[in-house]
């Protein structure tokens, strides 16, 4: 048998297996565009992923960086008739739109089989539209993390707190010091929605989450005043929470505890935390800034309540299909997870690939909450509820801070919102 033979036994066999990455090796000559929201340093790591599989396959990826317009962006393209191969969408509920229009195409089966075989089960659900998967998130944020200044911790001998009313406890005894013990973004709407749906998960439960997020029990419901009032013996004790919270902006609640001097303690927020903590303040993640994760309420399991970027296909030709199983391979996150600034959902992504134990302890506990994970509720309600400055859930929670003793009329009004949301 000649070499030549050999070689080309060997490529075809490549070709057909996929390697370890299921990319084919002869896709040379073929283009693929991307659109994704990451620009700057997230940009770049993209498009080392992105290279690694032109490197792998011979085709050409384009990727254009959109920013917060991705949705306006490829709406606009869609409806010209040029949408892109792929793009990475943090709204679910704009997937099911476009899927519902008959917009995207649905994952092929090989891709299907990544993303059940690297993903708990509730992610495979959260991609699917009227039973098929369309989507599988590439790009995960823990959003269940309290981060605290360890000095202030060690000024009175405090440990993480592992239940809500240890969280108090310990508040109450920052307090006492003189220090603000929580730092509240509350200028920014969305972080007060955060707030809200880590307390509700855990009080509630996942099914009835579940169930709000889709409004199928209305925000009247006893399980929301039950979550309302536990977020109330926080926020309505003016000794607990940071002064001027609502004219506070999200990494400014960040720098007042890291920064010099501190004026708080801890502050809840996700990962990206931490790039605020690096950028902004001398302070160490892992040394002088912590994290734990959001406390168990009345007893609950661990949750996670968690964001995302989730890769969908406008077309099915080949080169999309392959890079849409490259991406849902534990190789592409890999690739981003040893850069820094990135977790997954796919539980086999090494540990070891991100690159401190802060990130592992991050990533590691939204693959082990399984199927106790549930993505940000209002990232998948309608914008004019979830996701709109000044108006909708936003602004009702925003008067809920204002007015913790107010938990009947906030129910009332976040209800009638909501209504006229979804009915749109």
């Amino acid at each position: 048998m000649s070499k030549q033979w050999i070689a080309l036994v060997a490529l075809a066999a490549a070709a057909c297996s996929g390697g370890a990455t299921g990319a084919s090796e002869d896709l040379a000559g073929q283009t693929v565009e991307v659109f994704g929201p990451w620009t700057g340093d997230e940009q770049k790591s993209f498009e080392q992923v992105l290279q690694a599989f032109g490197d792998r396959t011979g085709a050409e990826v384009k990727y254009t960086p959109a920013g917060d317009e991705l949705p306006t962006l490829v709406q606009t393209r869609v409806s010209g008739g040029t949408p892109p191969n792929v793009a990475l969408v943090a709204q679910p509920g704009l997937v099911a739109q476009f899927a519902k229009a008959g917009s995207l195409k649905p994952l092929s089966a090989d891709v299907e089989k990544a993303v059940i075989e690297h993903n708990a089960s509730v992610w495979k659900q959260l991609g699917s539209v009227e039973g098929k998967l369309y989507g599988f998130t590439f790009k995960a944020a823990n959003k269940s993390a309290f981060w605290y200044s360890e000095k202030a911790f060690r000024q009175v001998g405090a440990t993480p707190p592992e239940t809500w009313d240890d969280l108090i406890k310990v508040s109450k005894a920052i307090s006492e010091t003189g220090l603000a013990p929580v730092s509240i973004g509350g200028a920014d709407g969305w972080t007060l929605t955060d707030w809200f749906e880590n307390v509700y998960l855990r009080t509630a439960g996942p099914d009835n989450y579940d169930k709000l997020a889709k409004h199928e029990i209305p925000w009247t419901d006893p399980t929301v005043r039950k979550a309302l009032e536990e977020l109330a013996k926080l926020w309505g004790d003016p000794t607990l929470i940071a002064s001027g919270a609502l004219q506070t902006e999200f990494s400014k609640s960040v720098i007042n505890v890291f920064g010099e001097p501190s004026t708080a303690a801890m502050v809840f927020e996700a990962d990206f935390v931490a790039s605020v903590i690096t950028i902004y303040t001398r302070a160490k993640v892992g040394e002088d800034a912590k994290f734990f994760p959001f406390p168990s309420v009345a007893g609950s399991e661990d949750a996670v309540v968690a964001g995302g970027d989730m890769a969908v296909q406008f077309k099915d030709d080949r080169a999309t299909t392959e890079l849409m199983k490259f991406l849902a391979s534990p190789e592409s996150g890999k690739i981003w997870a040893e850069l820094g600034g990135f977790l997954s959902p796919n539980r086999n992504i090494p540990e070891t690939s991100y690159p401190d134990a802060v990130t592992q302890d991050l990533a590691q506990r939204i693959v082990d909450a399984g199927d106790n994970v549930r993505f940000d509720m209002s990232d998948l309600a309608p914008a004019a509820f979830g996701g709109t400055k000044g108006a909708g859930e936003w602004k009702d929670l925003q008067d809920f801070l204002a007015d913790p003793k107010n938990v009947d009329g906030i129910m009332t009004r976040l209800e009638a919102n909501a209504a006229k949301a979804y009915t749109k």
